[in-house]
């Protein structure tokens, strides 16, 4: 699977990058049912994204230990602000690794300039921050991302399996994933009952 450093390095932007991808009623892929996916980086090559409206069962506080960033007695310090940050699915591949999407307003050595103001970073650095109250002032950690192939994305497009619009920052980091789906559609003007007329992309 082609990664996002080699997606956003070989320069070329795929007409899909920077979007929101709303499944199709009828999405046949289960991983993907109501799914509103960011699409950080889109080329010939490929292309890789999250899903942002899927929650996950662990908790940030869940992280923290077992990452060992902090113990058990230092649970109760924390502050709610680090407490509640949304640990999400962010697709099928690699389940088990983290990323955080965030603000650009906190950049490490390895982290990806993803648009204008959001960033990807896939290191323990930035959770450690996030937890001293240093890190960025909005984040959201996905376990797990959602790729696809030479081709493969534009062929799901073509074929009507997901509708496309400009991504929208306030949704990505918008801690509240219940109707997530219904106002990303709103985004396109969209209602719920009108999926089943419409095809393509806006």
């Amino acid at each position: 699977m082609v990664d996002i450093k080699t997606l956003k390095n070989n320069g070329e932007r795929g007409y899909l990058d920077g979007q929101f991808l709303i499944a199709m009623p009828g999405m046949p892929d289960s991983n993907f049912a109501r799914a509103v996916v960011y699409i950080c980086a889109h080329s010939t090559e490929g292309a890789m994204g999250f899903i942002i409206n899927q929650p996950q069962q662990l908790s940030f506080v869940d992280i923290l230990l077992h990452l060992k960033v902090i113990g058990e007695e230092e649970v109760i310090l924390l502050r709610d602000t680090v407490r509640d940050i949304p640990i999400q699915k962010g697709g099928p591949v690699e389940t088990g690794r983290g990323f955080v999407l965030h603000t650009d307003d906190y950049l490490s050595q390895s982290s990806i300039p993803v648009s204008e103001e959001i960033c990807l970073t896939a290191t323990v650095d930035i959770i450690r921050a996030i937890s001293r109250g240093k890190g960025p002032s909005k984040a959201t950690l996905m376990l797990g991302y959602a790729g696809w192939g030479a081709g493969q994305l534009e062929a799901e497009v073509a074929n009507n399996g997901w509708l496309s619009c400009p991504a929208d920052d306030a949704l990505i980091f918008d801690k509240s994933l219940d109707g997530k789906y219904n106002r990303a559609l709103a985004l396109m003007g969209i209602h719920p009952a009108m999926l089943s007329m419409e095809a393509g992309h806006a």
